[in-house]
């Protein structure tokens, strides 16, 4: 093998994409919250992608992709990236250096996406804790157990892009987290609706520019299988907008703006793992129906349950990474990518009962994982907010700054926000009162 300048340029673009996702998670999260928390919830997503960075460069890398070691976790013989130099990545096209840019932007966004189930509530010190030790002692060793040779890889489990490795273990952590932490105080008895939609708006137009990076980057050349993959990312992510706002219009008799953004959120993560296995007729089945059952995770079972996912991380990333792992397991095909496997419609039942048991365990890593991780952390430091702080509001109380200088609404101290007009796509028809 020889360095392709083409794919080279290709994968590093792809990177600089995938950076932009994490930004952009920070716009997207930061317009649901109050106006008194976007400041705060801004920064963890920008903080996580310093401090991830540092940590995948100098043991991350070296853990997921090093040599595998009894199918669990890469040794350290690339910690700090040691011997990595401009070697060519094997079975590829490309420096081992660029694979290492465009897989450290994967792990900055991973822990990114978690904060959406905790926002307005954590603590920033045990926030950064928390989710450095989950980067380095979940992250890692799953993405190898998938990526880097371990033994769901061996097992036959497929996830081009991130289904279970990015979506099922971020969106599962989350919910544990959140359930731990509990409700922010006022839950179900005061309107917690987004305080800057059009924010929110650009925030996921960005994260679906950059998602062709993220999917069709996988790819790890510029060749026909990123072409496919850059044509079912767009079309699932568009049936996904129609998956999620068509019930959301019949139930609550609003289309809303909120719900067409996380209808196509639902609909990338959906066809994330199967990106670079399915053809683009399959994806448009899993993009709607990812969008669907996304929106029932969100509006309908969230509030039969009553756990306090603020952002929906788990409702968006858990259900809608879930469903794509098993859907690769349907409609996956030899006819896109020789390197994968055929599956239920197309004869085979192995990669199947692959990926379901991968969906099992991914699972079990991010509920035992997070909770025991939440425990050793709020043990050394207290992760929860008291009830003076969120009244107050984490951007004063935690960062000493505001986001806006006077309320949006009322020109009065930007601390005592009073909520928008309630929302349907996110299940929330309380009573608009101030906070």
């Amino acid at each position: 093998m020889h360095i392709d300048t083409g794919d080279t340029a290709w994968v590093l673009i792809s990177a600089a994409l995938v950076f932009l996702m994490t930004p952009a998670l920070a716009l997207f999260y930061g317009g649901m919250v109050r106006s008194k928390n976007v400041l705060a919830t801004i920064m963890q997503s920008f903080f996580i992608l310093a401090m991830v960075s540092v940590e995948f460069v100098l043991i991350g890398y070296t853990m997921a992709f090093g040599n595998d070691v009894n199918g669990l976790i890469g040794d350290l013989s690339k910690l700090g990236l040691a011997g990595v130099g401009l070697n060519i990545l094997d079975g590829a096209t490309i420096p081992e250096l660029a694979f290492v840019a465009f897989q450290c932007m994967f792990a900055a966004l991973t822990p990114a996406l978690i904060t959406g189930a905790f926002a307005e509530r954590m603590r920033f010190g045990g926030f950064a804790l928390l989710m450095l030790l989950w980067a380095i002692l979940l992250y890692n060793p799953m993405a190898h157990w998938v990526w880097g040779g371990g033994f769901l890889a061996k097992l036959g489990a497929l996830d081009f892009a991130g289904g279970l490795v990015i979506h099922i273990l971020s969106g599962v952590s989350g919910l544990t987290i959140c359930l731990l932490l509990g409700k922010r105080h006022g839950y179900g008895k005061r309107a917690m609706v987004p305080h800057n939609l059009p924010m929110t708006v650009l925030g996921a137009a960005l994260l679906w520019f950059g998602w062709f990076g993220f999917n069709a980057g996988s790819a790890l050349g510029a060749n026909d299988l990123a072409a496919n993959a850059f044509v079912v990312t767009q079309a699932a992510a568009a049936a996904g907008v129609l998956g999620w706002v068509i019930p959301e219009w019949m139930r609550s008799g609003k289309p809303t703006i909120l719900g067409a953004v996380s209808g196509s959120i639902a609909g990338l993560v959906a066809i994330t793992p199967a990106a670079g296995f399915v053809e683009p007729l399959p994806a448009i089945i899993i993009g709607i129906i990812g969008g669907a059952v996304c929106y029932g995770a969100v509006a309908v079972l969230k509030e039969k349950m009553g756990y306090d996912d603020s952002l929906d991380a788990f409702g968006i990333h858990g259900i809608g990474g879930t469903w794509g792992s098993v859907a690769t397991g349907l409609w996956a095909t030899t006819a896109v990518n020789a390197d994968g496997a055929n599956g239920l419609f197309y004869g085979e039942t192995d990669l199947l009962t692959a990926q379901i048991i991968s969906v099992v365990v991914a699972y079990a890593l991010a509920i035992g994982g997070s909770y025991v991780l939440y425990k050793i952390v709020d043990s050394l430091t207290a992760l929860r907010a008291d009830e003076g702080e969120e009244s107050a509001g984490l951007d004063i109380v935690e960062h000493g700054e505001r986001g806006y200088a006077v309320s949006v609404l009322t020109g009065a101290p930007s601390n005592n926000y009073w909520g928008f007009a309630p929302n349907p796509s996110r299940g929330n028809n309380f009573p608009c009162t101030p906070q």
